[in-house]
């Protein structure tokens, strides 16, 4: 089957939900994986079933090293089983699986939601090839409609928030009425852009000092699998997008 842009669609089933969803196209990416390789593991509900599809794989004898782009993704990872590297002597990865909060016709996506989006963007920086996998929810005309997450080093939130005001409102992150903290201990700022310009926006967080990391990934993923009612999609990213 394929869809009336010509993006082929795997029929699976009819109607399910959004986590039968994300299962699904963490299923469809597991046919990037190969005997061999070092997989790079994201961030998040929907990277846990890739993670959980990995196992099964690993079980039934593929033979696979992944590092992670978190603490709890590595934990997951190691109580399935999997042999897990430390990033930190790693040059280079041949696969990264991850989720996205949104992604785009062109493989565009924000990301974050699971506060590791500093981490994921070194891992997909160090990857061969980075697929995202995600439910239809995650697939937009137009970026923004997700705040972007921004890494922030505490001694400069105050400075940080101030000046992302300029372009947005951010937010900082709390968890149990105290700021949320990343693996590195550092705080996340979420930032709504009320017209968001992925590439001048990108640009400019990144001039910003105290600014660790953004979840504006435009150019990292190679490819997408997305689930909607149980019909799956693959998005490639076309050549000289960016």
């Amino acid at each position: 089957m394929f869809r009336g842009d010509g993006r082929a669609v795997v029929p699976i089933s009819a109607s399910m939900a959004a986590d039968d969803d994300k299962r699904l196209a963490a299923e469809a990416a597991m046919a990037e994986v190969v005997d061999g390789m070092l997989v790079g593991l994201g961030t998040g509900s929907t990277a846990a079933h890739a993670i959980r599809a990995l196992a099964r794989r690993a079980g039934d004898g593929l033979r696979i090293d992944c590092v992670a782009t978190s603490e709890t993704s590595a934990a997951l990872a190691r109580g399935l089983g999997l042999s897990v590297r430390d990033f930190a002597a790693v040059a280079s990865v041949d696969l990264t699986i991850d989720g996205a909060d949104e992604i785009d016709g062109g493989c565009r996506a924000i990301k974050g939601a699971g506060g590791a989006m500093l981490r994921e963007k070194c891992v997909a920086a160090a990857s061969r090839r980075m697929v995202v996998i995600a439910d239809g929810s995650k697939w937009v005309d137009r970026l923004g409609g997700a705040p972007v997450p921004v890494e922030v080093l505490p001694f400069a939130h105050s400075f940080v928030a101030r000046v992302l005001e300029q372009r947005a409102m951010p937010v900082l992150r709390m968890v149990d009425k105290a700021p949320y903290l990343t693996d590195q201990r550092n705080v996340v700022l979420d930032c709504r852009f009320a017209g968001l310009d992925p590439a001048a926006d990108a640009t400019w967080l990144q001039s910003i000092p105290g600014v660790l990391g953004h979840g504006l990934f435009l150019s990292e993923v190679a490819a997408a699998y997305v689930a909607e009612h149980g019909n799956v999609t693959r998005l490639e990213r076309s050549r000289g997008t960016g």
